[in-house]
């Protein structure tokens, strides 16, 4: 527990940035000491596992303490405007990061790509217009991730200078689902009774903070931020209560497919840090995570205007993606113009689903069942699957 105790954690990010001390508000402390007891006791880490969570972690903590610290000297920073993204949610494997990446084509988005998720301050001695160090080590550690398990890249077309969900930005509130990496039973009911606002409070930070970067690299803000994270269907009520102005494109497919797919890309996930997984207890938790974050989706949704929200089958995306990009530009009042179409047309040319290996896994090697599943989401197929 010591590796990961919030006092120990706290005091060598410290150390690392020359001894800056303001982490910014929120409940992380409470939130790493839950943690590191449900670490200790539950995620079974390798040695492996266990060094690079730690670090993760510090790293995260680091990017807390140099963002407060430009917030200071730079007070215009959280006077970035950003109220109105347009966000797309959806259980993953629903072809959410196909319509993220092809919209990002267009420059009337502001967005983040991975390296920016991953490292949002820059490092020590790295100019901010110049993030040359930030993005050499997140190409490393991709290639580290894909090295060690190339079975990522058949699930999630992994770069670390493409646009990626801001799901890592949202954990720098250690408020956020760590079960992604590793089994903490503990931790993650402790997760779900807590205040999940002041995720989204720091969120929104912290793309004001890349969008003031952004700026300082000479990148044209776009009219909206493209955001993308299916986490969202946990609190999407938070969601609009950070970003009044948000709209939502909501991605459908048969649960009966994505949940054993979800599960499969989960258990790699864990196996990068824990010595061992069990497959079912993936399947059990994520399959029963998933089915509430969709029921609590649509009884959100039952109480906002019908504006907020717009239903995409991931049939229609693979058939007819620009259909589907049309329908998103109508309903979010943007134009898309000849020029970008066609950037968009040879973006998804080039990026095809062919082009990458096969995913291999079954429903049956994490006790996922047609059954079960038909029982799970009936309410929700019988909505957007059946109609």
């Amino acid at each position: 527990m010591d590796d990961f105790s919030a006092k120990a954690l706290l005091a060598e990010a410290s150390a690392r940035t020359g001894g800056l001390a303001d982490f910014g508000e929120g409940d992380f402390r409470e939130a790493l000491d839950v943690l590191a007891v449900a670490l200790r006791d539950e995620a079974r880490l390798s040695a492996q596992g266990r060094a690079l969570l730690r670090e993760k972690l510090l790293a995260q903590l680091v990017n807390r303490l140099v963002l407060e610290d430009y917030c200071k000297r730079h007070p215009e920073i959280l006077q970035q405007p950003i109220d109105d993204p347009l966000v797309i949610v959806g259980l993953p494997r629903t072809g959410t990061t196909l319509l993220q990446r092809t919209l990002a084509v267009d420059p009337q988005f502001s967005k983040a790509q991975w390296w920016e998720t991953r490292y949002p301050a820059p490092l020590a001695g790295e100019a901010v217009e110049a993030p040359v160090q930030r993005i050499e080590r997140a190409r490393m550690e991709v290639a580290g991730m894909i090295e060690f398990l190339p079975q990522l890249l058949a699930i999630h077309p992994l770069d670390a200078e493409q646009p990626d969900e801001e799901f890592m930005l949202m954990e720098h509130s250690f408020l956020c689902a760590m079960d992604s990496y590793v089994n903490v039973p503990s931790y993650t009911a402790w997760l779900d009774r807590q205040d999940q606002a002041q995720v989204y409070r720091y969120l929104k930070k912290t793309l004001q903070f890349l969008q003031w970067q952004q700026a300082l690299r000479g990148v044209a803000p776009g009219r909206r931020w493209l955001l993308k994270s299916p986490q969202h269907l946990h609190t999407v009520e938070l969601l609009f209560e950070v970003f009044p102005r948000a709209q939502v494109v909501l991605t459908h497919r048969d649960p009966g497919k994505t949940i054993p797919s979800l599960a499969s890309f989960i258990h790699t996930l864990w196996q990068l840090y824990s010595e061992q997984v069990d497959p079912r207890a993936v399947g059990s938790q994520w399959n029963q995570r998933m089915a509430r974050a969709l029921r609590h989706t649509m009884q959100v949704r039952e109480d906002l205007p019908a504006g907020r929200f717009l239903d995409v089958r991931f049939e229609d995306t693979l058939s007819d993606p620009l259909g589907v990009v049309e329908r998103i530009y109508a309903f979010a009042g943007l134009d898309l113009t000849p020029d970008c179409r066609a950037a968009m047309q040879r973006w998804l040319a080039d990026n095809g689903r062919e082009k990458r290996a096969a995913h291999q896994y079954s429903a049956e090697q994490f006790g996922l069942d047609e059954a079960a599943l038909e029982r799970d989401y009936a309410e929700y197929r019988r909505r957007h699957i059946q109609a």
